[in-house]
C-alpha cells in the first residue's frame, strides 16, 4: 500500500520544456485608431449627404406619373366663347287671365289649339257683375238725359238771344225811319215840337237797346260756351263710364288677344274663377328664343348684342343676346338669345340645347389646355415639367382668357413648355414634385 502525501503542489519551471520553444506566439498588429475614426466619419457623411439627396424634403413631393396629366404650350388662335346650356321658350307669350270673375258655362277651343286674335274660347257668368252693370247703365243714361236738357236749355236761351237782338234791330230801323220823316216836317213846323222829340228819344232808346243786347249775348253766349264744353267734356265721360260698364259684360267672353298656340289651357265647365286668376297662356307659333345661364364670373364680359352659334341637326344658327338680367341666383344670370334668322325647325318649348356664346374676335396667342388646375391655382401658378420627365417645379404665371378647350398664357411661359394640367389637390403647398414611372 502507497502512501501518497499531500504537500504544496510543486511549482512549474517559467522556462518551456524541452521542443517547447519552436511555438512562439506572435504578436496580433490592429488598425490604427485614427484611420478607424476618419473612416467612420467619411462614411456617416456619405450616408448624411446621400440622404439630403434622396430623402422627401418638406415642400417636394412624389406622385405617379402616369396619374398626371402633361400638355405642351403650343401657339395658335384663341377663340374667346363661353359654351353655354340653353332652353327653347316661345318669343312672345301673352297670359290669359280673367278680367272679371264668373262661372264657366261654355268651352270653345281645347288646349294647344292655334287660335287667332279675337277667337272667342270660353264663356264665363256672373249674375251679380250684370246686374250692377244694368243699374250703372241705368244711371249713367239719367245723368246723359239731365246734360241733354241743359244743352237745350242753353241752346233755346242762345235763340231767344238772338230774337231779342233782331227784334231790337227792327224797332231801331223803324225809330230810324221815323225820325228821317219827320226831321224835315218839324224843321218847317208842320210837326210839333214834342212829338219830334218824342220821336228822337224813342230813336236813341232804341239803338242804345240793341247796343246792350248785343253786349248781353256776347257776354252770354262766353259762358254758355265754356259750360256747354264742360257738359260735353262730362258727357263724354259719363258715355266713357257707361262703355266700361258694357265691357265689363263682354269681358265674361273670354277672346284670344293675340294669334298663337294656346296652352295651360285647362278650365273645366263648371268651373269657378277668380277675379284675376291665371286661365292659360298663348305662345308666338314658330318664333322661339333662347333662355341660358351664365356663370356670374362673365358678368362683366356679357353684353347686349354679342353674338351666338348653335349646331342643331347639321345645320349653323346665329343669334345675338337681346337682354340679360343682372340678378345673380346661385351663382349664374340668366340671358335671352334670339335668332338672327331662321331657327331649328320643330323646335320645341322647354328643349336644350347647346350653344357657344362668343365674348370677342379670335386672336393669335400661347395656349395650354384648360384643366381642373386652373379651380386650384386661380391660373397664378402651374407646375412646369422638367425636360427629361422626372420632375415638375411650380412657377408663377399670368394667365388671361380661357374657354373650354383652351387658357390663353400672357406671361411666364414659353411654346413647347410642357405643364402638369391635371388636378393639384393636395399638391397647393409644394414646389417641386417628383414624377416617378411605373416600373417595368
Amino acid at each position: 500500500m502507497s502512501v501518497v502525501r499531500l504537500d504544496k503542489p510543486e511549482v512549474m519551471p517559467s522556462r518551456p520544456v524541452a521542443g517547447v520553444a519552436m511555438d512562439r506566439e506572435v504578436p496580433r498588429r490592429g488598425i490604427d485608431r485614427r484611420w478607424l475614426t476618419g473612416i467612420i466619419g467619411g462614411a456617416a457623411l456619405l450616408l448624411a449627404l446621400l440622404f439630403w439627396a434622396y430623402a422627401p424634403r418638406a415642400g417636394t413631393q412624389a406622385i405617379a406619373a402616369d396619374r398626371a396629366t402633361v400638355s405642351k404650350v403650343t401657339r395658335g388662335i384663341f377663340e374667346d366663347f363661353l359654351p353655354v346650356r340653353a332652353r327653347a321658350t316661345p318669343l312672345i307669350t301673352v297670359y290669359l287671365d280673367a278680367v272679371e270673375g264668373g262661372r264657366v258655362e261654355k268651352i270653345f277651343v281645347e288646349d294647344g289649339a292655334t287660335v287667332v286674335k279675337g277667337q272667342l274660347l270660353a264663356e264665363l257668368s256672373n249674375a251679380d257683375l250684370q246686374l250692377s252693370t244694368l243699374a250703372r247703365q241705368t244711371e249713367v243714361e239719367q245723368q246723359l238725359n239731365n246734360m241733354r236738357s241743359q244743352e237745350l236749355a242753353l241752346a233755346q236761351s242762345h235763340l231767344n238771344n238772338e230774337r231779342d237782338i233782331v227784334q231790337a234791330d227792327l224797332d231801331a230801323a223803324k225809330a230810324q225811319r221815323l225820325y228821317d220823316t219827320q226831321r224835315p216836317l218839324a224843321d218847317r213846323g208842320f210837326v210839333a215840337g214834342k212829338v219830334f222829340r218824342d220821336t228822337t228819344d224813342e230813336l236813341t232808346y232804341q239803338r242804345k237797346r240793341s247796343e246792350v243786347l248785343r253786349r248781353a249775348q256776347t257776354t252770354e253766349e262766353r259762358l254758355q260756351t265754356s259750360q256747354l264744353g264742360q257738359l260735353r267734356a262730362a258727357s263724354a265721360s259719363l258715355r266713357s263710364s257707361l262703355g266700361i260698364a258694357r265691357s265689363s259684360l263682354e269681358q265674361l267672353n273670354l277672346r284670344a288677344p293675340v294669334s298663337g298656340q294656346l296652352t295651360a289651357f285647362s278650365i273645366q265647365l263648371g268651373q269657378s274663377m277668380k277675379q284675376g286668376e291665371r286661365l292659360g297662356q298663348i305662345d308666338s307659333p314658330g318664333r322661339n328664343k333662347l333662355v341660358a345661364d351664365v356663370d356670374e364670373f362673365y358678368l362683366g364680359r356679357v353684353v347686349p348684342g354679342q353674338t351666338a352659334t348653335l349646331d342643331q341637326d347639321g345645320k349653323s344658327y346665329r343669334l345675338k343676346i337681346s337682354k340679360i338680367y343682372p340678378q345673380v341666383k346661385s351663382g349664374t344670370f340668366i340671358i335671352d338669345l334670339v335668332f338672327s334668322g331662321t331657327e331649328p325647325a320643330n323646335l320645341q318649348r322647354g328643349q336644350t340645347l347647346q350653344a357657344r356664346l362668343t365674348l370677342s374676335d379670335p386672336a393669335p396667342a400661347k395656349l395650354i389646355p384648360n384643366g381642373s388646375f386652373y379651380n386650384d391655382t386661380g391660373g397664378n401658378w402651374v407646375f412646369v415639367v422638367a425636360p427629361d420627365g422626372g420632375s415638375a417645379v411650380k412657377r408663377n404665371v399670368r394667365l388671361g382668357r380661357r374657354n373650354a378647350d383652351f387658357i390663353e398664357v400672357l406671361d411666364g411661359l414659353d411654346a413647347d413648355e410642357r405643364v402638369l394640367t391635371s388636378p393639384y389637390t393636395g399638391l397647393v403647398d409644394k414646389d417641386r414634385l417628383t414624377l416617378e414611372k411605373p416600373a417595368n
